[in-house]
């Protein structure tokens, strides 16, 4: 973080809590948040319980029954700077804000308005803050409407990237930090079976004013 400030930081799309915690370990106080119910409620029972118990898909209808405690992870000592909220990254709680560093980690593809989670999410950085966004960039109609695309397309007759419109969307108050990198990760589907993919990272600066 190069000296920065490491008060406030904000976990958007957080899932189970797995980034929000990490964060915490350098954070005085981490906010994760997501639109389902269902993940919120399991971030504070792992908080609450130390242990995340899940069943894992193996073949078929057959799973098997697996457990991570938090200390076995480190993450134990963390727990009480951490708060998980129900929300909608496109229209999120006034109260979320003040924020040193936020991070959208595979999040803008699943929005059904991404350029107005990118508009709003300015107002609660702080000056010089970080915006740190992860994405594979897999744009389906499923989730977002096709005019609310970031990229991925063709414009003026020449191709349009999610970089590009996020360089539109972001420059008058944002300068391109770092990146573009491509991290991989890997998502177990069963126990022959995982996705392979690349998420794309950038980290944008707020500009002061």
């Amino acid at each position: 973080l190069d000296g920065r400030p490491t008060r406030r930081a904000l976990d958007v799309g957080c899932a189970c809590g797995r980034t929000t915690l990490e964060l915490a370990r350098h954070f005085d106080h981490v906010d994760g948040v997501d639109y389902s119910h269902r993940f919120i409620d399991k971030c504070r029972e792992v908080i609450r319980d130390g242990v995340a118990r899940y069943a894992r898909p193996e073949e078929g209808e057959l799973v098997s029954y697996q457990e991570r405690t938090l200390a076995s992870m480190g993450l134990q000592p963390y727990t009480n700077k951490v708060a998980f909220h129900q929300g909608d990254a496109c229209a999120l709680d006034p109260e979320l804000g003040g924020y040193d560093v936020v991070v959208a980690g595979n999040l803008i593809d699943r929005l059904y308005k991404p350029a107005a989670f990118l508009d709003s999410i300015r107002s609660r950085i702080n000056d010089l803050g970080l915006l740190v966004i992860a994405s594979p960039y897999t744009w389906l109609e499923d989730h977002t409407p096709r005019e609310e695309w970031l990229g991925g397309y063709l414009k003026d007759g020449q191709p349009y990237t999610t970089l590009d419109g996020l360089t539109d969307a972001l420059s008058p108050h944002f300068q391109l930090l770092a990146g573009p990198r491509s991290l991989p990760f890997v998502i177990r589907e069963t126990r022959n079976k995982y996705q392979h993919s690349f998420s794309e990272l950038t980290i944008w600066e707020k500009l002061p004013g």
